[in-house]
Parts: C-alpha cells; structure tokens; sequence
C-alpha cells in the first residue's frame, strides 16, 4: 500500500510538474499573448508607400494591409501606433508594441536585437537632391562636402555614417525630405521604395530626384527576442505569396517589382535542413 501511495504521490508530482511545463511555455508565447489580448499592436512610421494614412485618417500603405490580414489570421484585432524609430526595440521589449512592420531593412544590428521574419522585399538607401543639383553630384564621391538629413536609427544614417560624411538626424525619412526641400540640409538619404513614391514628377516633391544608390538590401519585420510571432508570420508569407494575396497588395502601392519570392526561400530553408 505504501508503494502503491508512494507511485501516485510520484505521478502527481509529475503531472504537476508537466502543468508547469505548459503553463510557462504558454507564458512565453507571443502568440498567446497576443491573441489572448485580441489585438496585434504594430510599430510603425509614417513612411509611403508602406504605411500612411488616408484621407479618413486610417493606415493604409503595403506593410499596413499585410498586418491587417495578418492579425486577421490570428483571430485578432490590428492596431497601429507610431513610434521614434530609434526606439523600436525599446517600445518591442516594453510590450508597448508586438511587432515593427514598416519597411525595416535587416541589418545585422536589428537580426541580434529582434526575432526576424523572412525577407519579403528588396530596397536600396538612395541619395535625394534637388533637381537642379543632381547633375554636379553623379557618384557618392562626389557628395563629400554636403549635408545629409537621416531618419535617427537608419540604415540610411548608417550609410552615410560610414562613408564618414556630414549629417543630422530627424524623427523620420518624410521630415528628412522636407530638410531638403526646405533647403536646410543639402541632401537626404531615404528607402528607394519611399523614393518611388514620394520625389519626383507627380509627386509633392517635384523639385526633387533620387539619385545614387549606396547599397542593395532587404525589408524583414521584427518581435521580441524568441517570438513565436516570427515563424507564424513566415508561414502566413508563404501562403500569401502562393495565393497571390501579397502580390495584389503590393500591386495596389506600386511594389510588386520588389517582393521577394517566398516560395524559393521556403524551398531553400528546407534544402538546408536537410
């Protein structure tokens, strides 16, 4: 009998312990937390063609559709909420935001600080001028003795950073635009995707043009350290991407030339677990 009552005092020591188990890994779950919560807070800038609002006052913009349908996926709510870039990992580690999905480029920086997803689209830091001055400065060499706008945190920033020519920081890339065009600093360096979109020809900055491209990149979209977030959101990449979902949206901003192939990347991950 003290054997039988010795066993069953065992096995509910590890019932108990097993429940402890699974309570701590659902405690560390983003995706529980989240969905518990009901509702996906993304980080975001005003950055076009990616996030920016409507006339209504909504976000809209590529990054903001996908996260909508992605919090969708989750059975959740999606809510933007803008924040100083060079906080992003501050504001993700509070819990203030779940994730940062506004055209991020995947640094190595932001791969230490941040649970990552797959590349999803391709991006390049370009050189912003006015019309009428690109044609003296052709090469980035030729660009030493201007001074830059940068958005604080950049990859941008860190460009021109190593190239080890003049800069101020501004909170983001659209008040970088208007140090130009307000001709308070010479030149600024923005995503080329936010060029496409916002210089040039029919534009609200038509005196301005894009020119040198610094570097080639990509975008990824970051959680905390070890969140389960990250591996859902390259899943629901696939799909999108296989259902033609992620290509109509980025047909509606004007970036399908930029997506990533997921599908290949997929293969290629699993070529490698191989």
């Amino acid at each position: 009998m003290k054997k039988i009552l010795s066993l069953s005092l065992a096995a509910l020591m590890l019932l108990g312990t097993c429940a402890f188990a699974f309570a701590d890994d659902e405690a560390d779950s983003d995706m529980a937390y989240v969905q518990d919560k009901g509702k996906l807070v993304v980080g975001i800038t005003e950055f076009e063609p990616m996030d920016y609002q409507d006339e209504d006052g909504n976000w809209i913009g590529f990054d903001a559709d996908m996260a909508a349908a992605f919090a969708k996926s989750l059975g959740v709510d999606v809510e933007f909420q803008e924040i100083e870039w060079d906080n992003k990992e501050l504001e993700l580690d509070a819990k203030a935001i779940d994730v940062v999905w506004n055209g991020m480029t995947l640094t190595d920086e932001v791969t230490e600080a941040m649970e990552c997803s797959n590349a999803y689209c391709n991006n390049a830091q370009t050189v912003i001028l006015p019309a009428d001055m690109a044609g003296d400065y052709e090469t980035a060499e030729d660009m030493a003795d201007l001074l830059f706008a940068v958005e604080a945190g950049s990859a941008g920033k860190n460009e021109v950073e190593a190239l080890g020519y003049s800069f101020t920081e501004v909170p983001t890339q659209a008040d970088a635009l208007l140090e130009v065009s307000a001709g308070t600093s010479d030149a600024a360096v923005i995503d080329l995707l936010m060029a496409a979109a916002m210089v040039g020809e029919g534009t609200g900055y038509e005196d301005l043009v894009n020119t040198v491209n610094l570097n080639s990149e990509e975008y990824g979209v970051g959680f905390r350290k070890g969140s389960d977030l990250a591996e859902a959101l390259n899943a629901f990449f696939l799909a999108s991407y296989e259902d033609g979902t992620m290509e109509e949206i980025a047909e509606t901003y004007g970036v399908q030339a930029a997506l990533i192939d997921q599908t290949a990347l997929a293969a290629e991950a699993e070529a490698a677990a191989e």
